[in-house]
């Protein structure tokens, strides 16, 4: 059993120590550089191959065709994991990350992202 007396000393040290965690909404937050987050499509230079969806080791990602020679990419972010393997397979380099890190939803309709 734990004595009070012996919590005491711990809790007076802490009652005069600052915080170690940040109050993060409200307070800016440091960002890294090379981060992977939210991809960009650019559907200029797409030209359907589907090579990124096909290796995309999650299978978040899905080429969709619009129009002739003209297409659309359906990024499911609740099962992407990140890992960029979507953009290096892309020859034609329609897919990029940004830094772009905050992208939690409340439902998963708003999860699933054309681009």
């Amino acid at each position: 059993m734990i004595h009070i007396g012996s919590i005491m000393p711990q809790a007076l040290r802490n009652l005069f120590n600052k915080p170690a965690t940040i109050n993060y909404p409200r307070s800016d937050k440091d960002t890294f550089t090379d981060i992977r987050g939210k991809l960009i499509f650019d559907a200029t230079k797409c030209v359907g191959c589907k090579l990124c969806s096909r290796d995309c080791p999650a299978k978040a990602i899905e080429i969709v065709k619009v129009a002739d020679k003209q297409f659309k990419a359906v990024v499911s972010l609740d099962k992407c994991i990140f890992c960029g393997q979507c953009v290096l397979s892309c020859n034609k380099h329609a897919l990029e990350i940004t830094n772009e890190f905050e992208l939690a939803d409340l439902s998963r309709d708003g999860m699933k992202v054309e681009i």
